[in-house]
């Protein structure tokens, strides 16, 4: 895994794609469900938006901590530790997975 070389160089991306990756699912989900996404700049309104889903608790606790990660990974503001990158793929794991279980239904 990514977070696990030690070049730190490709830490941002990986954590970048996860960030991505939970945004994605995110909107699927709200989607499939609620037949909109959040179109709003500031992304934590997806974090609203999902809330109000039924079901979907982890993935929007999930993507409030990937939002938090945002700005590290894909503006460097501040350099992701292998913890921090583990962590940021884990929760886009979390976002994925609900929203295979909720496309199911």
């Amino acid at each position: 895994m990514v977070a696990e070389e030690a070049d730190t160089d490709y830490r941002p991306v990986s954590a970048s794609l996860a960030v991505l990756a939970g945004i994605a699912a995110s909107d699927a989900i709200c989607g499939h469900v609620l037949k909109k996404r959040s179109r709003a700049q500031e992304h934590r309104q997806a974090v609203d938006l999902l809330r109000t889903v039924r079901g979907a608790g982890g993935a929007a606790r999930a993507l409030d901590r990937l939002l938090d990660l945002k700005d590290a990974a894909q503006y460097g503001t501040t350099a992701l530790s292998a913890d921090r990158t583990r962590g940021a793929v884990k929760a886009a794991a979390t976002v994925v997975d609900e929203m295979e279980s909720i496309l199911r239904t």
